[in-house]
């Protein structure tokens, strides 16, 4: 029968006297309705289902609203920085205050680092410095390597999810430097979460900071 209808998708239009003969069972109990009766129950739930996306669509169009309005606010102080060597505070300060994470470190390494009293000049392990060079998108998790650990205040004994992305000049093969976010909420950086945002907060950060290490002749 039911190949028969699926054959002939206008045999109720052509005998329309049938539809008020059909009776079904409703699903919430022995109760049977009409075919129409059905249908239109059927509909409804469809148009609640559709209700319900459409309203996560307009939820996650929001959110992603903000966040552009908050990189924006980041990125603009960047563009009036003169003093190169002010934009590694400038970056973490800036995260910090725009995006509320309360724990952001940032290291640089190459040649001819300046300004070794700074925090974001002291020495790297070879193993951070490859791991970044292996890394092109922002990686999501628990906690990393002791290294990276010990670059926040506290030795991120109140991190319990960390953003690390590893930043550099265009498109060369070799990173510069590393920017981490972390925080005390597990579920703020986790690895399911989608990175596009992250990864434009690299990209930001990393042209920026290529301005400061031109000037002091880095090489890629």
């Amino acid at each position: 029968m039911a190949e028969f209808l699926r054959q002939r998708p206008s045999f109720f239009q052509d005998h329309p006297e049938l539809l008020s003969g059909l009776t079904l069972s409703h699903h919430a109990g022995a109760k049977t309705v009409s075919l129409v009766e059905r249908q239109v129950e059927v509909l409804r739930q469809r148009y609640k289902a559709l209700e319900l996306r459409l309203a996560e669509l307009l939820r996650h169009g929001d959110e992603n609203d903000a966040i552009t309005q908050k990189l924006h606010q980041w990125a603009l102080p960047l563009l009036s920085v003169g003093d190169p060597a002010q934009l590694p505070g400038q970056i973490t300060a800036g995260l910090r205050k725009t995006f509320d994470v309360t724990q952001v470190a940032l290291r640089i390494w190459g040649s001819g680092a300046p300004a070794p009293d700074q925090d974001w000049a002291q020495p790297i392990e070879a193993t951070t410095r490859q791991w970044a060079d292996t890394h092109l998108l922002p990686v999501c998790g628990p906690l990393a390597e002791p290294e990276v650990l010990r670059w926040f205040e506290d030795g991120a004994a109140s991190t319990q999810s960390m953003a690390r992305m590893a930043l550099r000049v265009g498109t060369s093969p070799h990173a510069f430097g590393m920017l981490v976010l972390g925080s005390p909420d597990p579920n703020r950086f986790d690895a399911a979460m989608g990175t596009a945002f992250l990864q434009r907060i690299a990209e930001i950060a990393s042209a920026s900071l290529a301005r400061l290490l031109s000037g002091y002749g880095h090489r890629t």
